[in-house]
């Protein structure tokens, strides 16, 4: 279809939605509580002038999505979108200049950080009950982004509880291994994939997992996951009354055990400090692989990949889950947040119009333009209440840089994919494990220290683990490592978190 019939084919559907669902008061049909906050006392348009990274192609100025946001919601949109690569830089020279849109996307780092706290930024907690959709979203994706207890923006929702294994099913049943749940079942699970030839080539060249340069950094590692399914902390927490790192653990320390035992015995990968995940995965695709660190909608990609060398290769996938149950290590939950400058919006009544706007982005109509684009373009619907997508490369050019930068996530006033069993799963686990998610308790406490030296400091404690997993060093070097960790500056993040945490919870 030609881009001017799309346009219009778009346009004519969603003006049908909106005119249905009215356009002053639609999220909070009934009770109007949105409406009532935005107050528009006449059909006025709501200007809404927004920043956002950009997201593969500019999307053109008044194209069908545009059209159809700005129809359902009652606004007219002026989107600035800057290339995702200046982003920050731009961000920062608007909040210097004082020249900012009424809408614009930050991400929670230091500099942003610091210029909410010199109010620079609407406080947007104590609306949020007069919103609907805002207001159903679980609060702990309002925590992941709080400064000093206040929050200062809506966070663009993404799922905290999506950490999960990916596993060779049929090697499993094989073997007669069943899903571990303690320390030594992951010691029993990966030995019996090394050394009983699951593949069948009479070679000793299967692993269970693999380890890889970064295997300690970012939300995923695998050590702090396996170490919150023991029961620990994830990377920060309260034990015995006192914030502590997760390395000062016991459960940590028994992981850490683990792969010091899997790296003697030869049971896991020897150059794990030098290989990349790239590397990794290409085994794993290639059949040679049992256990893969994941999330939980990844297990369907992985099969396919797998499929193309080995055809009767099953895999499927399972949350971590230790001797307490299922405890997952939470992700942050945000991809940045939207946050409304006190520079451009001047007025708590036009403050709560914003917020009515954004409230509506969840509206069942917007949800779908958003996540599964037009009917009939984009998607079309499948039986049992589901959809699926009938032109995805079209989606992601047209729809994905509103989806990416707006309010949506998956399982929420959207009808569901379908999709296969194992991609189905996935989107299920993702949303469903959110209530074993636990989070970072100094995910958004303050520490000078650890502003100024973090990084320098976790990758003291990052390296002393490689050492100590690699017997480099024994028990009592570990000890002098965290030591040494402790009187560079450990000691006053420690201090200064704990600060942070008694001042919330006053």
């Amino acid at each position: 279809m030609k881009t001017k019939q799309w346009n219009a084919a778009v346009v004519a559907s969603v003006l049908l939605a909106g005119s249905l669902t009215g356009c002053s008061s639609t999220s909070q049909e009934p009770g109007k509580a949105s409406g009532d906050a935005q107050g528009q006392g006449d059909n006025t348009p709501l200007a809404v002038t927004m920043v956002l990274p950009q997201v593969g192609d500019i999307p053109a100025k008044g194209n069908a999505v545009e059209k159809a946001i700005e129809s359902y919601t009652n606004s007219k949109l002026d989107i600035q979108w800057v290339p995702s690569s200046a982003y920050e830089e731009k961000i920062n020279v608007m909040i210097t200049a004082g020249e900012l849109p009424k809408i614009m996307k930050l991400n929670y780092v230091p500099t942003i950080v610091a210029s909410m706290q010199a109010g620079q930024f609407w406080e947007v907690g104590p609306y949020l009950k007069e919103f609907k959709n805002l207001a159903a979203q679980d609060p702990q994706y309002y925590e992941n982004v709080k400064v000093e207890g206040k929050l200062y923006g809506i966070p663009l929702y993404r799922d905290m509880g999506r950490a999960t294994y990916n596993y060779r099913k049929d090697w499993f049943d094989q073997l007669g291994l069943k899903l571990p749940k303690t320390i030594e079942d992951w010691y029993s699970v990966q030995k019996t994939v090394v050394m009983n030839d699951p593949d069948k080539n009479g070679k000793n060249d299967t692993y269970g997992f693999l380890l890889d340069k970064k295997y300690l950094e970012g939300n995923s590692s695998l050590l702090t996951r396996l170490a919150v399914s023991m029961g620990g902390v994830n990377r920060w927490g309260i034990v015995d009354g006192k914030m502590t790192p997760e390395f000062m653990t016991k459960p940590y320390l028994d992981v850490m055990n683990l792969f010091r035992r899997l790296y003697e015995e030869k049971l896991i990968n020897p150059d794990f400090a030098a290989i990349g995940g790239e590397e990794n995965g290409k085994l794993f695709d290639s059949g040679r692989v049992g256990l893969g660190n994941s999330v939980a909608g990844a297990a369907k990609s992985q099969q396919d990949r797998l499929t193309a060398t080995t055809p009767n290769g099953i895999v499927d996938n399972a949350p971590f889950e230790g001797p307490q149950g299922i405890r997952l290590a939470a992700e942050p939950g945000n991809n940045g947040l939207l946050a409304i400058p006190k520079s451009s919006v001047k007025t708590e009544a036009e403050l709560k119009k914003l917020l009515g706007f954004l409230d509506k982005l969840m509206d069942e109509p917007m949800s779908t333009l958003q996540m599964r684009g037009i009917e009939g373009t984009h998607y079309v619907k499948a039986d049992g209440g589901k959809t699926e997508f009938k032109d995805f490369t079209a989606f992601q050019r047209e729809v994905k840089p509103y989806r990416d930068n707006l309010l949506n996530i998956e399982g929420y006033n959207v009808l569901p994919l379908k999709d296969t069993p194992l991609g189905e799963k996935g989107t299920r686990l993702a949303r469903e494990n959110l209530k074993y998610a636990i989070p970072n308790v100094a995910l958004t406490l303050s520490s000078a220290t650890y502003a100024d030296r973090g990084k320098e400091l976790e990758q003291m404690i990052f390296d002393a683990i490689t050492k100590y997993i690699m017997g480099k060093i024994d028990a009592a070097g570990w000890e002098a490592e965290v030591g040494k960790w402790r009187k560079a500056g450990g000691d006053q993040i420690i201090k200064e978190y704990e600060a942070s945490y008694a001042k919330l919870k006053k």
